[in-house]
């Protein structure tokens, strides 16, 4: 199982290719850690780094990946710092700010299916063609071990500590990097859709199944199913999923928005609204974090 130690030496992997990003204090018990600012627009561009990194020499044909979006902006972003080519399949529902971002970067963008899924088993099929390291969006453990940078840079930049960090949920790779990070010092609580709530589902099965996916953040947030190391480590670590609408996540991205001049995806927004929603209560002296963890979205769909 994946441990601080695993996190700590994906550090010192990485190094200064990422981004430090910043944390904000937003009220006197609230504060955000702004990981949107980083590279490619969100926290994934630490566990692909650490995953491409990790793997040694690359093939000549680079990597291939699969993503809801943000996960293949991380792969064309990394894949360009290290100089190997990047082939991107990604859901025909994909934003169309995230694709011509991910050609902006100079990966090879392939549209298939409706769901990540459908991407994914194409990814696949690629990758035993062309022999191109195949770099998963959250369930590797040098990719999640990667994402847990972002928790010890938070316990760093918070020195006094903190309760309780809210971590909006997809597939499982950023939960699990924090859980692995953080669980000794904080609490961490799952925050998903009411309509993609695959980690949600798998600890009330007892282990990852395939969930129905939609809504306003299915574009990052729409995993069918969980990824096993974020379900072995929530199991583990006891973790709690709170559930949040449609109406609550658009809610609480337009109070970023108004409140904050924070300007989020629909999935960064899922974990704030546990907060302004009331899906959330912190304890009258609890010190709560809530992780902002990307950015990539369109100003023009009403968000202004």
């Amino acid at each position: 199982m994946i441990s601080q130690v695993e996190v700590t030496a994906a550090a010192e992997r990485i190094g200064d290719r990422v981004r430090r990003t910043p944390v904000m204090r937003a009220d006197r018990q609230l504060w955000f850690k702004l990981e949107l600012t980083q590279h490619a627009g969100s926290f994934k561009t630490r566990g692909m780094f650490n995953q491409i990194l990790a793997a040694g020499p690359l093939p000549d044909s680079g990597i291939v990946t699969a993503s809801g979006g943000n996960a293949g902006l991380a792969a064309a972003y990394a894949a360009r710092e290290v100089g190997v080519p990047a082939e991107v399949y990604v859901p025909e529902s994909a934003p169309a700010v995230k694709v011509a971002k991910l050609r902006k970067y100079g990966a090879r963008v392939v549209q298939v299916g409706r769901e990540y899924a459908e991407a994914a088993a194409a990814s696949v099929a690629r990758s035993a063609e062309t022999g191109a390291l195949l770099c998963h969006a959250y369930d590797d453990p040098d990719m999640v071990a990667g994402n847990g940078t972002l928790g010890l840079e938070l316990l760093e930049q918070l020195p006094d500590g903190f309760d309780t960090v809210l971590v909006a949920v997809g597939g499982g790779g950023l939960i699990a990097g924090m859980i692995a990070a953080v669980r000794s010092s904080a609490r961490v609580i799952a925050v998903e859709p009411t309509t993609s709530a695959a980690l949600h589902e798998a600890l009330r099965a007892g282990g990852p199944v395939d969930v129905p996916v939609s809504g306003v953040a299915a574009d990052s947030l729409g995993a069918r199913r969980a990824g096993r190391i974020a379900y072995e480590l929530a199991a583990d670590a006891g973790i709690s999923s709170i559930l949040v609408d449609d109406k609550a996540i658009v809610d609480a991205r337009r109070r970023l928005w108004d409140d904050y001049r924070l300007a989020v995806e629909h999935g960064t927004a899922a974990a704030h609204a546990a907060i302004t929603s009331g899906a959330y209560l912190p304890g009258p002296d609890e010190r709560v974090v809530v992780l902002l963890c990307g950015a990539n979205t369109s100003l023009t769909d009403g968000l202004v």
